[in-house]
């Protein structure tokens, strides 16, 4: 492209990093030259600049939740979270997820497709450069499972830290996991050490993840130990262990003292999430003497464990509450009414 306009890397990279920092090209000092104007307007009507619109924006307390439609109609959600260190951005990589996580609303949706890299990245530029927060972290938390959609994500994830664009440090960015064993041996061979690693336990043991996560058919928890392990030999890698409090399904001392076995041998620091409200509840979160019981209990064990608070509930943009449930049979029932029509 820059060849074809008589300009070289030098200026595409200057372009590149222009449009990454400032959200805009127009008046970078690159083109204080002769007829520059004219070459920028001609570069301008090549590139394509166009972001997706914003079709919902919502906040509670400070968490703000903004959805970004694509070209076919499809929407992404993401959510800006105030942290003690910074902004963190939840991303989506995917509309819906196949997962089927009993405990979250996204997986209620199906999976309806893959988001791209472009698309992924989007998320960030708009919150940093249209909605101009200060953007410290990002996880992959978001709509779909990010293994799922691997190579769109992991090229997303050379993009946001490429120092010559947005620049996100490895380590300032968590990518999490229902428990795709294949994906973590895969970034366990690829990717950069201080990338992060969650991986949503959830359980204790088989017979109650097998009920909620569907995903344990397929690699059950002695082979999500195994790929875990595997994970953390090396020297600068630990796990966030995720772990989503039901009442009555997961939340015991008993079911406490047999994660803290399961989890022993692994450099992991415990993430506790109390269950939240979804359209149609199958489950409830423990009361706020249950939540603690199991926190001391596993810091009696000796893990490091935070239990987290609860922020966006009410605009549906807390852990697993991301998602429009009714979209798939929209989709499904719209698709009928074409293929009659033919």
């Amino acid at each position: 492209m820059f060849l074809h306009f008589g300009k070289g890397r030098q200026h595409a990279a200057r372009l590149y990093s222009d449009w990454f920092r400032k959200g805009h090209v127009r008046d970078s000092v690159l083109w204080a030259e002769p007829q520059a104007l004219s070459l920028v307007e001609k570069m301008i009507g090549a590139v394509d600049f166009s972001l997706p619109q914003m079709s919902a924006l919502r906040e509670e307390g400070g968490t703000v939740k903004f959805l970004l439609k694509f070209p076919d109609g499809l929407e992404s959600e993401s959510v800006l979270i105030p942290m003690e260190a910074g902004t963190t951005i939840c991303l989506s990589s995917q509309v819906g997820c196949k997962m089927g996580c009993a405990f979250c609303e996204t997986g209620k949706m199906g999976l309806i497709r893959h988001l791209n890299c472009e698309e992924i990245v989007q998320q960030v530029f708009w919150a940093r450069q249209v909605l101009g927060k200060e953007v410290r972290n990002i996880v992959f938390m978001g709509m779909g499972e990010p293994f799922d959609n691997y190579d769109a994500v992991m090229q997303a994830v050379a993009v946001l830290t490429d120092m010559g664009g947005l620049g996100f440090g490895p380590s300032r960015i968590t990518i999490s996991t229902s428990g795709r064993v294949d994906a973590i041996r895969r970034m366990t061979k690829e990717a950069d050490p201080a990338l992060n690693l969650a991986v949503s336990v959830n359980a204790p043991t088989n017979e109650i993840r097998n009920r909620i996560m569907p995903v344990n058919r397929q690699w059950d928890m002695a082979e999500l130990k195994t790929a875990m392990q595997e994970y953390c030999s090396h020297p600068r890698r630990e796990i966030l262990a995720e772990y989503v409090l039901m009442k009555g399904i997961n939340d015991s001392m008993e079911c406490a003292d047999t994660l803290a076995e399961y989890l022993r041998g692994l450099k992991v620091k415990l993430n506790l999430i109390p269950y939240n409200p979804q359209t149609r509840d199958r489950f409830a979160p423990p009361d706020e003497a249950q939540r603690e019981a199991f926190l001391q209990r596993m810091r009696e064990h000796g893990y490091q464990t935070l239990l987290r608070g609860t922020k966006g509930r009410q605009i549906m943009a807390a852990c697993g509450q991301l998602g429009n449930a009714g979209l798939r049979r929209e989709l499904i029932a719209s698709s009928s009414t074409i293929i009659k029509q033919l």
